[in-house]
C-alpha cells in the first residue's frame, strides 16, 4: 500500500485506522440521530465527509475514478443485501410494475428531466441527457432502508424495492453512452444494447443464485460463520460474471440475491444479519467518500440549477413516468401519488455523477456539483416527510406484522435440518397446542426453550409468547414443515381449514 510514491509507514497505517475507527463509530452514532430526527442518514454521512474535506478539516481528497470504483464495489454490496433481504412472496406481484418503472420509467424520466435543464438551465443536450439519466435512477440503500421503516402495503414496497434493484442497470448503460466521446448512438441502438445487457444480466444472476443455492443446501459447512460469508461471496461472482458478459453486473448481483435471500438456506438470519451490516458499512463509506469529493465553497453557483433541475423531476418527470408506466395496470391514483414521491434519490446518482468526470466530458465538474446539491435538498424535502404522505393518502398498513424468522442448520448425516423458531408477540401461535401445529411425518418440535429454561414438550403442551421451538425435520419434509409453522403464526391453529393457506 503506498501513500504517493511513498511507502505507507505503521505509524501512518495507525493513524489511518484510527481516523477510520473514529468515524465509523460516529457514523454509527448519527444512525441514532437520524432516525429519531427523521432525517435520513446519508445526509449524515455526506456531512461528515465534508466536515473532513478541504473545507473542513482539510484532508485532500479529489479523485473520481477511485470514487467511482468504490462507489461501485458498494452498490454491489447494497444490492445484495437488498436482495438478500427482499420476501419473493412479497415483490412478487409488483414485479410488473417495477419492471414497468425501471423501463419505461427511466426513459420518460431522462426525457423530461433533460429538457427542463436543456431549456431552463441553459445546458447542453449532451450535458442535460447525462443529468437526466443520473438522476433518474431511484437508490437502493434510501429506499430499503426508508421504506421498511415504512408501514406501507407490499404491493407498494415490493414495486419500489423492485424498481430500485433493477432500474440502476438500464440507467449506468445510458448514462456511460451519453459520457463517451463521439457522437450517441441512435434511440433503436441505445434500447436494443440495453435489452441484450439486461437479459444477460438476468440470465447470469438467475442462473447464480440457482447454483449457489442449490449447492449450499446440500453441502455442510464447518462453521456457521461460513455460510454469510459463501451468500456475499456468490453474489459477488454474480455480479462480476454479469458484467465480464457484457450483461448488467447490477441486475445479476441483485437478482442472485433475491434467489439466496429466498432459496430457505441454513443460518438465513444470520446471512441477513451480516448482509445488512455489510451493507450499512458500504453505505458509510460510500457515503463519507462522496462527501469528500465535493468541494463546498464552489457549491453556491449551482444551488438554483440544481433545484430547478429538482422540481423537474420531482413534480413532472416522475409523476409523468409513474402514470405512463402504470397505465396498463390500472393502479389507483393514491398509489400512483405515493410512487410519485417515493422516488427517493441517494448516493446512486452522485456516483453514476462520476462517470462523466471520469470519460473527461465538458462541464462534468458542475454536472455532479448540481446532482450533489439535488439530492441533498430533495433528499430532505422527501424522505421525512414520506410517512406523513403516506398517511394522508390513507396508504400506510400499522397491521402489516413482520414475517416469522426461523433458522436452520443442517444435519448431514441424518439428512434432516434443525429448525428454530420464537413465537413472536403477535403471532398467533402463542395458545396452540403443540400437537395442533400438525407437523407433516418427518417434523417433529423436540425441545422447548421458555424462560431461560428448557423441556421435552408433549402433544398438549400449550405454546406461549417468547417460547423458542426447536424442530427437527427430515430434508424431504423440511419446506412443509416451515411453510406450516408461517401458516399457524400467521393464522392459529385453524391455519388451513379456514383458508389461510400453508405458505
Amino acid at each position: 500500500m503506498t501513500e504517493g510514491s511513498r511507502p505507507l509507514t505503521i505509524h501512518q497505517l495507525n493513524e489511518l485506522m484510527l481516523l477510520g475507527s473514529v468515524l465509523l463509530l460516529v457514523a454509527v452514532a448519527a444512525v441514532r440521530v437520524s432516525s429519531r430526527s427523521g432525517l435520513p442518514s446519508l445526509l449524515v454521512y455526506l456531512g461528515i465527509g465534508v466536515a473532513i474535506g478541504t473545507d473542513g478539516i482539510g484532508i485532500d481528497f479529489s479523485d473520481p475514478e477511485l470514487t467511482q470504483v468504490i462507489g461501485y464495489a458498494a452498490l454491489v454490496v447494497i444490492l445484495a443485501e437488498g436482495g438478500l433481504g427482499t420476501a419473493w412472496h412479497e415483490i412478487r406481484p409488483a414485479l410488473p410494475v417495477g419492471a414497468a418503472l425501471s423501463t419505461i420509467g427511466v426513459a420518460a424520466s431522462v426525457g423530461i428531466t433533460a429538457a427542463g435543464a436543456h431549456y431552463l438551465v441553459g445546458l447542453d443536450w449532451r450535458q442535460s441527457l447525462i443529468i437526466g439519466a443520473v438522476v433518474s435512477s431511484t437508490d437502493a440503500a434510501a429506499v430499503f432502508s426508508v421504506l421498511r421503516r415504512v408501514p406501507l402495503p407490499s404491493r407498494l414496497t415490493g414495486a419500489l424495492e423492485a424498481e430500485s434493484g433493477f432500474n440502476d442497470a438500464p440507467v449506468v448503460i445510458l448514462v456511460v453512452a451519453f459520457a463517451t466521446t463521439g457522437p450517441i448512438d441512435a434511440w433503436y441502438l441505445l434500447i436494443g444494447k440495453i435489452v441484450l445487457e439486461l437479459v444477460i444480466g438476468a440470465a447470469i444472476g438467475l442462473a447464480v443464485g440457482w447454483l449457489g443455492a442449490l449447492a449450499l443446501r446440500h453441502v455442510a459447512l464447518p462453521a456457521s460463520g461460513l455460510y454469510p460469508i459463501a451468500v456475499m461471496a456468490i453474489a459477488v461472482t454474480a455480479y462480476a460474471a454479469g458484467a465480464l458478459a457484457h450483461g448488467s453486473g447490477f441486475l445479476a448481483v441483485y437478482l442472485a440475491s433475491l434467489v439466496l435471500g429466498n432459496a430457505k438456506l441454513p443460518h438465513a438470519p444470520a446471512t441477513r444479519g451480516f448482509a445488512d451490516g455489510l451493507g450499512w458499512l458500504a453505505q458509510i463509506g460510500m457515503f463519507i467518500l462522496l462527501g469528500l469529493l465535493v468541494t463546498p465553497h464552489e457549491l453556491v453557483d449551482d444551488i438554483w440549477p440544481a433545484v430547478v433541475v429538482g422540481l423537474v423531476l420531482t413534480l413532472v418527470a416522475r409523476p409523468l413516468s409513474v402514470l405512463l408506466s402504470c397505465l396498463p395496470f390500472r393502479m389507483p391514483w393514491r398509489e400512483q401519488a405515493l410512487l410519485s414521491w417515493a422516488g427517493l434519490r441517494g448516493a446512486v446518482p452522485i456516483v453514476f455523477a462520476t462517470i462523466p468526470m471520469v470519460a473527461g466530458v465538458r462541464g462534468s465538474g458542475r454536472l455532479f456539483n448540481i446532482v450533489f446539491l439535488l439530492v441533498i435538498v430533495y433528499t430532505l424535502l422527501q424522505g421525512p416527510t414520506l410517512p406523513w404522505v403516506a398517511r394522508w393518502l390513507r396508504l400506510r398498513d400499522p397491521e402489516a406484522a413482520a414475517d416469522l424468522g426461523i433458522e436452520s442448520a443442517p444435519l448431514e448425516r441424518l439428512r434432516g435440518h434443525l429448525l428454530s423458531t420464537t413465537v413472536a408477540e403477535r403471532s398467533r401461535m402463542h395458545g396452540v397446542e403443540v400437537g395442533e401445529l400438525r407437523l407433516p411425518p418427518g417434523a417433529a418440535v423436540t425441545l422447548v426453550v421458555r424462560d431461560g429454561e428448557s423441556f421435552v414438550p408433549d402433544p398438549t403442551t400449550v405454546l406461549r409468547r417468547g417460547d423458542e421451538l426447536l424442530v427437527v425435520a427430515t430434508d424431504p419434509v423440511r419446506d412443509t414443515a416451515e411453510k406450516r409453522l408461517r401458516a399457524v403464526a400467521r393464522g392459529g391453529k385453524l391455519a388451513g381449514w379456514l383458508g389461510t393457506g400453508t405458505g
